[in-house]
């Protein structure tokens, strides 16, 4: 029972977004079930230019006032861009944003790829979009309260309160919350959200960004008002109506408040304007405020890919080329899901082109009925393989572009004009430009039943619905049951359309859902892990040799060349490291383990990955969190008769003086001499209540010492301690692993160990030695935002203590060596509390047999 609630508790937000989005489709067909389509499509077509042009110069408007978010953002957090990157990035953002559904408040998940791309930290934007939503929430709130003070009866048509209750209690709040606010940030007072603390910003700067909010909330406002009739409203009133709409499409979280914004909008304007009128405005708003600017977009980043084929970028372009690269899969997706609905919704409509009768009496009736099938088909299609755009996959591609060359063949005799041929083919040219981002070679099955793609495919087969009945149940075959509409030749045309949409788009679900996972779980096999030795020994790291301890399961490609390796803890998958292997197979791996986690309703983490990698994890949707740093000995400056090293050459020369002596044996090793270290590693843990990390660090096992090199402390030809010695036969980095001694050597036992095997390294013509890992090292804290590290913390807490982890960096620190930060890579709003505790299960839990 607790887990089913636990389960019915993640899902309840995608169940209240599908229910709400219900309601505003059913709200909306109530309020528009007279309407006549084709009435809809004359008054688009006679909108004088002039208002469309109009609307146009406030839509520029608008998203110029939302770059200010940002760049107001920048300033508080104390970071600098410079101004084209932070407009052009701001653009590209909010484009793809609004129209995928994460405008300014939702936008973390699009945010995330664009500032990491241009370097920033995961706390700088995390600090970021708290910033944009508390500003937009509070900017837009207060201006529409501030209208609705001005006109109380602006939402009398859906509230039910007297005008004065409405008017004093706005005034009310938003006296009351300027006068928190003044004083908030007089006093720098601050703000917790999610864990997140984020101080108050100054007068000056919480005021200019007040001016961007209301500036973008009364631009867009004024690109709707002005395609509306303008003499039954005014803008005061309009400007309350529409920002209570807007808050409504916020807090619905349905993708760009579709359904929910049209509703509030349609119910609450006065009855005097009439409701095609409304829908009309509706549509070319929706068109100018959100497609033009997602296409435009598109453009950019396809222009971005051409530019980046024929000429290496360079000097001021490369971070916006980066954010280009990280969004492009996010918004080839979202082109290519609209375009599939959009496909599905048009056969639904009475064809209005005079065109369309001559290609009837020119061309067979099978062109005709076959185009509207078709496309109600490929639409279908391009929606499901839209999912496979988003994780880049290069098969998704592949069908994608087959099928949009389809829909372009079927699109002429239906429609009978050609303008979504054009733009058929504008999408095939975009598509070809961004061909090189869709290089994964996986199957399209994983993951396809995730809640949120379930949530769009039935907003999506919902507006079908609700686009079925609002077309034809008002036309002639009004007043007739929809099972008798096949008497009418254009509704039969707009049910079967819509029977091979649902068919389609169920069928390729169904099947999808049906084909059972690949990825089994186990611990390797002797030929697995001989395959994997092999790949080991031809990489430049030696901490791959982690994964020849046989404690952790190992994925590999399809090729054999590369594997990852990885153990599973309640609901978290953790990979140790990045992937080990070819360069070109990294990538894909890393995917791969992502989609089989999330297939098996898991987070996936990756523990302990370098700072190199971090251009992965953006495209993967992933944040780093720094865990800690590990300590990198270059040899070419180490030399122990240097002044530097004087405390360091004076306890080795100590040390061998009581007798002492290191060597380093290969394998095999003899039965005698594993059963002493058994000994002493018997002996060294029964002095300890802790046994050290147990996931990142290799445990006593017979089979994983006979394959290892040993590095050997002995006392009088007796063996008093040990480590594993990793290396590979690149010979460029050496390291230890599972350091063990008798407890009457605890003093500087490590220490003289550490620098026999980096005197060993260096005269074998290593170029570094890898020391030892510092948890919890490094952590800090970004200007301006003040992310607490609960993550660390409850590691801290109940894990590794930080006295202990400073007496290990006071040991490393003798050596000078360079300290390289290490991450962990995991999903932006995971839990912390429960990573944590999966992540210490792993370390202090046994390991699987």
């Amino acid at each position: 029972m607790p887990m089913m609630l636990k389960r019915l508790r993640g899902a309840m937000p995608y169940i209240v977004t599908a229910a709400l989005f219900t309601l505003g489709a059913f709200a909306l067909y109530r309020l528009l079930s007279h309407v006549s389509m084709a009435e809809v499509g004359h008054l688009i077509r006679a909108t004088p230019k002039s208002h469309i042009l109009l609307a146009l110069l406030c839509t520029v408007g608008g998203y110029a006032a939302l770059a200010g978010y940002d760049w107001s953002a920048l300033r508080f957090i104390g970071r600098k861009l410079p101004l084209p990157i932070v407009l052009a990035g701001s653009f590209l953002g909010y484009s793809i944003g609004n129209t995928v559904g994460a405008g300014p408040v939702t936008g973390g998940a699009v945010r995330y790829r664009i500032y990491s791309a241009m370097g920033l930290s995961a706390f700088d934007i995390a600090g970021i979009s708290l910033f944009c939503s508390l500003s937009f929430g509070i900017g837009a709130t207060l201006l529409g309260l501030g209208a609705l003070a001005w006109h109380p009866h602006a939402l009398g048509a859906v509230i039910a309160v007297p005008a004065h209750w409405i008017r004093w209690g706005a005034i009310a709040f938003v006296l009351f919350s300027l006068v928190i606010l003044t004083i908030m940030a007089w006093r720098r007072s601050g703000v917790n959200l999610r864990g997140i603390s984020l101080q108050m910003p100054g007068p000056a700067l919480s005021l200019g960004q007040f001016f961007f909010t209301a500036a973008e909330t009364i631009l867009s406002a004024a690109t709707l008002y002005i395609l509306l009739p303008a003499d039954q409203i005014g803008f005061a009133t309009f400007l309350a109506v529409f920002s209570a709409a807007v808050m409504a499409g916020v807090l619905s979280h349905v993708p760009g408040g579709v359904g929910v914004f049209e509703t509030v909008i349609v119910a609450a304007l006065p009855h005097a304007i009439p409701p095609q009128e409304i829908a009309a405005g509706l549509l070319l708003y929706r068109f100018i405020y959100y497609i033009l600017p997602f296409t435009l977009a598109l453009a950019m980043l396809a222009l971005g890919e051409l530019r980046f084929v024929r000429h290496k970028i360079t000097g001021p372009l490369v971070p916006l080329f980066q954010v280009g690269r990280a969004l492009t899969p996010l918004a080839i997706s979202a082109m290519t899901f609209v375009i599939g609905g959009v496909l599905m919704i048009l056969p639904l409509l009475p064809p209005a082109a005079p065109m369309v009768d001559d290609l009837a009496n020119m061309l067979p009736r099978i062109f005709l009925e076959g185009g509207v099938l078709i496309s109600s088909a490929i639409g279908a299609c391009l929606v499901v393989l839209a999912h496979g755009l988003l994780r880049r996959l290069s098969g998704a591609w592949w069908m994608t572009q087959a099928a949009l060359l389809v829909a372009l063949l079927a699109s002429l005799p239906h429609r009978g004009h050609y303008g979504p041929s054009l733009v058929l083919v504008a999408a095939c040219a975009i598509l070809l430009a961004t061909r090189r981002e869709f290089h994964r070679r996986t199957r399209l099955t994983q993951d396809i039943l995730g809640p949120r793609w379930c949530i769009l495919m039935f907003c999506l087969a919902l507006t079908l619905v609700m686009t079925l009945f609002l077309a034809h149940e008002s036309g002639a075959a009004g007043g007739d049951r929809w099972w008798d509409w096949a008497t009418v030749p254009e509704a039969a045309r707009a049910l079967r359309a819509a029977f091979i949409s649902f068919l389609v788009m169920a069928l390729l679900v169904v099947g999808y859902a049906l084909r059972p996972g690949r990825l089994q779980h186990g611990l390797p096999g002797r030929s697995e892990l001989a395959r994997a030795a092999e790949i080991i020994d031809g990489q430049a790291d030696p901490k791959a040799n982690i994964a020849l301890s046989n404690d952790k399961y190992l994925m590999f490609s399809d090729s054999f060349n590369s594997f990852l390796m990885y153990r599973i803890q309640r609901g978290s998958w953790v990979a140790l490291h990045e992937p080990v292997g070819p360069e070109d197979e990294i990538s894909g791996l890393l995917w791969a383990f992502q989609d089989a986690a999330h297939a098996a309703g898991a987070q996936p983490l990756f523990y302990g990955v370098r700072e190199n990698s971090a251009p992965r994890w953006p495209d993967m949707g992933l944040a780093m969190h720094r865990l800690g740093e590990e300590a990198v000995l270059p040899l070419s400056r180490f030399d122990l008769e240097a002044e530097r090293y004087h405390g360091l050459r004076e306890a080795y020369h100590r040390a061998c003086a009581s007798g002492l002596s290191f060597e380093i044996v290969s394998p095999p090793h003899s039965p005698e001499r594993l059963a002493r270290l058994r000994e002493i590693s018997d002996a060294w843990g029964a002095c300890r209540v802790s046994l050290g990390k147990r996931f990142s660090v290799g445990y006593f096992s017979s089979d994983y010492l006979n394959r290892m090199p040993l590095a050997l402390v002995s006392s009088g030809g007796r063996i008093v301690g040990f480590a594993v010695f990793w290396t590979t036969s690149a010979r460029s980095r050496a390291s230890v692993d599972l350091i063990r001694y008798l407890p009457e050597y605890d003093g500087d036992f490590t220490t003289f160990l550490l620098t026999g095997l980096c005197l060993h390294c260096k005269a074998e013509g290593y170029q570094s030695v890898l020391l030892g890992t510092v948890a919890l090292s490094g952590l800090e804290t970004p200007r301006g935002v003040r992310l607490s590290n609960r993550l660390g913390a409850f590691i801290a807490r109940h894990g590794v203590s930080f006295e202990e982890m400073a007496r290990l960096r006071q040991r490393l620190e003798q050596f000078s060596p360079d300290w390289e930060p290490l991450f962990l890579a995991l999903p932006p709003r995971a839990n912390a509390k429960t990573t944590a505790t999966d992540l210490l299960a792993l370390i202090n839990g046994p390991h699987p047999e």
